[in-house]
C-alpha cells in the first residue's frame, strides 16, 4: 500500500458517521445525561437529551 493510500484511508476513518453507544445516563433537572462512544472508533461525548421524544444534543466535544 503506498502512502497516500494509507493517508486516505485514515481520511475515510476520520470522517465517518459515529454510531453512538450509551455507555451510561443518569437524570437531572435539565433532562437525562448520556455518556456515549462511537461503536467504530471509540470516541467518546457527552450528550443532553431534555425529552424523552426529543434526540440528544452533544454538549462536549468529542475526546478520544
Amino acid at each position: 500500500m503506498t502512502d497516500s493510500a494509507i493517508e486516505q484511508s485514515r481520511d475515510v476513518d476520520a470522517l465517518h458517521e459515529h454510531g453512538w453507544l450509551t455507555e451510561s445516563s443518569h437524570q437531572t433537572s435539565e433532562g437525562r445525561v448520556l455518556y456515549v462512544r462511537c461503536a467504530r472508533c471509540g470516541v467518546r461525548r457527552v450528550d443532553l437529551q431534555p425529552h424523552p421524544l426529543l434526540p440528544p444534543q452533544s454538549l462536549s466535544r468529542e475526546q478520544g
